[in-house]
């Protein structure tokens, strides 16, 4: 099937595996309304479809700081144990609607506090949300797997407190772990004593790594800190030349590190011009191990239907190519390797090749 022949409908039934997406980055716009009136939070509209909009306008800044700085009033209706449940399940059920299969959701409860829940409740809480959500698509028909990544805010001192409770409940939903927030001048390696927690307990992680901050972070984040795979990493970039990669880059490419990349999101914080020029693309085409991701759905605007169309349109992308970064997904995912086959074998390729 060649790229032009691939309309929306057939890219929403195509079996979708996303390993980067933020829980607080991807509320519905009137969920963000309702929630707002009942805790008396002001937004700037309480339109759902101009917030909607609001969104997407204020994350174009071209700057990830600002980029970032759009969750005050997403992370303001996620404070109680109410809003929590409906954000979380909901997140669940876009998913599935969406054709999402495999799903792996990431948020720093450190940042659901505010209200007095403790870190430890939050966590319990958002599991609730989430199994209501997978129960209930299941019994639309539309079945969804979603792991659990707790992430720690590198640019503040709870991190290792958040490791903590990915160890404590890796057996619960919690599949992995990582760290968000502004990369520039809060370098990875600050939080050795988390990461080596971590490989003690065999809790996998990623790491964003490549976005705001070039080479220097990525390989902080894989060679001294251990990470499995990388947040972004569009970066690894500038230790290709000519189609060859440099040390690093031949590292991430010959070991099948995954870079999860984010396409829309990339563009906003300007760490890319271009769908076209996006560096998935070429990456792709040089047999590193990319995967293609949403990061923040609200904040974007955007789904994973979304993201495969675009590339699609602006990137010549094919089915074959979609399905090529929907396999890599599903074999980085932090998931036991017998449950990895058995998605890949059982959802994944048959879906396609019901496209093919």
């Amino acid at each position: 099937m060649s790229s032009t022949r691939i309309d929306t409908e057939t890219l929403r039934r195509l079996p979708k595996a996303v390993l980067h997406d933020h829980l607080d980055g991807g509320l519905r716009p009137a969920t963000v309304v309702e929630l707002a009136e009942a805790v008396g939070h002001t937004l700037p509209t309480t339109d759902p479809d101009e917030l909607a909009a609001w969104y997407v306008e204020a994350a174009n800044s071209g700057d990830l700081v600002r980029y970032i700085a759009t969750f005050e009033h997403t992370l303001a209706v996620m404070q109680t144990r109410e809003g929590l449940l409906r954000t979380a399940e909901e997140y669940v059920l876009d998913l599935a609607a969406d054709g999402v299969v495999y799903g792996e959701v990431r948020y720093a409860p450190e940042l659901n506090t505010r209200g007095g829940l403790t870190m430890r409740e939050v966590v319990e809480t958002v599991q609730e949300g989430l199994a209501a959500g997978t129960a209930k698509a299941a019994a639309a028909g539309t079945p969804v797997r979603v792991g659990t990544l707790l992430c720690g805010m590198r640019m503040f001192d709870r991190v290792r407190e958040a490791a903590d409770l990915a160890v404590a409940f890796r057996d619960a939903g919690v599949v992995g772990f990582d760290i968000a927030g502004a990369e520039d001048g809060f370098p990875p390696a600050d939080h050795l004593d988390a990461f080596a927690h971590l490989r003690r307990e065999n809790v996998p992680f990623t790491i964003h790594a490549g976005e705001a901050h070039g080479l220097p972070s990525i390989h902080q984040a894989l060679q001294v800190c251990g990470a499995q795979r990388i947040g972004h990493g569009v970066r690894i970039t500038d230790d290709i030349v000519d189609g060859k990669p440099g040390r690093l880059a031949g590292w991430v490419r010959d070991r099948r590190i995954a870079l999860e990349m984010c396409p829309t999101s990339n563009l906003q914080t300007g760490a890319a011009t271009s769908i076209a020029g996006h560096p998935v693309t070429a990456l792709k085409d040089l047999g590193f191990r990319v995967t293609l991701n949403t990061d923040n759905r609200l904040v974007s605007g955007t789904t994973m239907t979304r993201e495969m169309s675009l590339l699609v349109e602006q990137a010549g992308w094919t089915v074959e190519d979609l399905r090529t970064v929907t396999v890599n997904a599903v074999k980085s995912a932090f998931l036991p390797f017998g449950e990895r086959n058995a998605l890949l074998r059982d959802v994944v390729l048959p879906g396609y090749a019901s496209a093919l």
